[in-house]
């Protein structure tokens, strides 16, 4: 769960998505114009032997919920590739027709394997058993992974970033909550030089991290741009972004320049015992929820709150990461991948993930119970409800529950069959235009030709 949240938090992406032509069978040439008629039909028919890739590293959240499928699918013979997910490595199998029959891959990429005929529709395979996606997960994590009119993953977790704060920085800089509105930039603006703190031209504190490279979507669609029209076409030159880009270069500017806050933040202990809350390097800082987690070992040595990032009509904002599972075109039990997968994201498999998390917790002394963030609001509620509780620092608790506050309010980046090209090419952009080397809409308008040239491709 870590390791795909750390997405949003990454200056880049390493993988490659390679572009392959379409991997023979039916269902027409363009997956995205599929009449829902045409995708092939699920069973519930469970048995034989089950290839799945995913879970690398996999914490008690995962292992629980995998002995549940288990004990639930007896009648399969489960064998797992518990390596990372490599983007060429999937193509290059798919291509020839020997990949697993499930596997585990970023949302965001799964109208890029849809678009290219590599990947199953599930509508069917949701249908069989008596899933309707459309109640059993948010309305944000659905759109992540429908495309032309099908859905074609089960997703898991979703991760929503927020503004976490440092009340003591804060608070030495007479700075409050209320000041950190994204709504209203000015005064933002204000709040964050008075709490910046440099030695020489070098920052030693920063007023706030907006993370402009990893978060540059959250910062472009929650001040009112687009990455994605409807029909998944790139739209990175859209004037709203321009406006995103040119704040988020004010933000750094104000804080030394985008080299040097770079420099600095590249330097953070982010999962260590000097830290950037601990250490008072930062007074505010984008976080995705799961990062409450690495500060509670710390939380005699932090003072946090947390505040929505806010849209520009001053409603609060959040957008929809995580991972889902996929089934190839080629796998050689479908049926049984279909089954796994809606078993391991069930209801009951969620419920047995939180008992394991709170007996992790009880063993560990002063550890806090975060919740956990899973894709499916009834089990979030569930597992709130019956595992998180007051944990005597009213400054987490607080923090906590904001994060359970937008979870709702959550928005799709969009889907796109080059969501990854869109997404580098909207990095580089970022990163030239916070530089100086271009201006905002001459770095939107590169960023668009390439992302287009990408999309054409798939045409």
């Amino acid at each position: 769960m870590k390791k795909t949240s750390k997405a949003l938090l990454a200056v880049s992406l390493a993988a490659s998505m390679a572009a392959v032509s379409a991997c023979g069978g039916g269902g027409g040439d363009d997956p995205g114009s599929q009449d829902s008629s045409a995708a092939p039909a699920f069973s519930t028919n469970a048995t034989g032997d089950l290839s799945a890739w995913g879970f690398e590293n996999a914490d008690e959240v995962g292992t629980s919920r995998l002995d549940y499928a288990k004990s639930k699918l007896s009648g399969l013979s489960i064998k797992i590739d518990a390596t990372a997910f490599d983007a060429q490595k999937f193509t290059t199998r798919a291509a020839s027709g020997t990949v697993p029959d499930v596997v585990q891959i970023d949302r965001r990429y799964v109208a890029t394997y849809a678009a290219q005929d590599l990947i199953k529709p599930l509508d069917s395979c949701f249908t069989a058993h008596g899933i309707d996606p459309k109640k059993q997960y948010y309305p944000s994590v659905v759109d992540d992974v429908t495309y032309g009119g099908h859905v074609w993953a089960v997703p898991q977790f979703y991760q929503p970033p927020a503004i976490m704060l440092n009340k003591r920085v804060m608070d030495e800089a007479g700075v409050t909550d209320a000041d950190f509105d994204t709504s209203k930039p000015e005064a933002l603006l204000a709040a964050v030089k008075k709490m910046y703190k440099a030695s020489g031209n070098n920052p030693t504190t920063m007023g706030f991290d907006p993370v402009s490279t990893g978060a540059n979507e959250l910062w472009i669609l929650g001040l009112g741009g687009q990455l994605i029209d409807a029909e998944g076409v790139p739209t990175l030159d859209n004037p709203a972004n321009t406006k995103a880009l040119d704040f988020l270069k004010q933000l750094n500017d104000a804080q030394g320049g985008y080299a040097k806050v770079k420099s600095f933040t590249d330097s953070f202990d982010t999962f260590g015992d000097n830290n950037q809350f601990v250490k008072d390097q930062v007074g505010a800082q984008i976080d995705a929820q799961w990062y409450v987690n690495v500060l509670t070992p710390y939380v005699k040595k932090v003072d946090i709150e947390a505040v929505p990032f806010k849209n520009n009509e001053g409603q609060p904002f959040t957008v929809a990461g995580g991972t889902s599972f996929v089934i190839p075109k080629a796998a050689k039990n479908p049926d049984a991948a279909c089954a796994w997968a809606t078993s391991l994201t069930s209801q009951d498999a969620w419920l047995a993930a939180g008992a394991a998390r709170a007996k992790t917790i009880a063993k560990t002394p002063g550890a806090i119970n975060t919740g956990l963030f899973t894709g499916s609001p009834a089990a979030d509620q569930a597992i709130r409800s019956e595992y998180v509780k007051p944990s005597g620092n009213a400054g987490f608790d607080q923090t906590i529950s904001t994060y359970y506050d937008i979870v709702s309010s959550g928005k799709s980046y969009g889907a796109s069959p080059v969501g990854q090209q869109i997404q580098t090419e909207m990095q580089n952009a970022v990163t030239s235009s916070l530089l100086g080397t271009k201006t905002s809409e001459a770095a939107l308008k590169d960023a668009q030709t390439a992302a287009m040239r990408a999309y054409n491709q798939t045409r």
